[in-house]
């Protein structure tokens, strides 16, 4: 593999591991009313688009008649980006 490529993917592992501690915190961390319902929000959204996703794939599957392969990396990655984009579009939305 290019030392090019390995960089980039070392970078974009390091980010994607960002991401899931800033969820994980996000999530843990104590705030006010104000925050929890910010976090509430970014979270149902999270869960809406996950279960949404693996919906269609089990569709997509069953249709192709495919074995159902998940990776688990992928779908964490996903959802820590879909879970920031949330929470960030909460927070400008309410003020935060």
């Amino acid at each position: 593999m290019p030392i090019g490529a390995m960089i980039f993917l070392g970078i974009v592992f390091l980010v994607f591991t960002a991401l899931d501690i800033f969820m994980l915190v996000s999530l843990l961390a104590p705030g006010d009313e104000r925050n929890q319902v910010i976090v509430w929000k970014a979270s149902s959204f999270t869960l809406l688009t996950m279960v949404g996703a693996n919906i269609l794939d089990v569709i997509e599957n069953i249709i192709r008649a495919q074995p159902m392969t998940q990776n688990p990396f992928v779908q964490l990655e996903v959802a820590a980006i879909v879970y920031f984009g949330a929470l960030m579009f909460y927070q400008k939305r309410h003020g935060g």
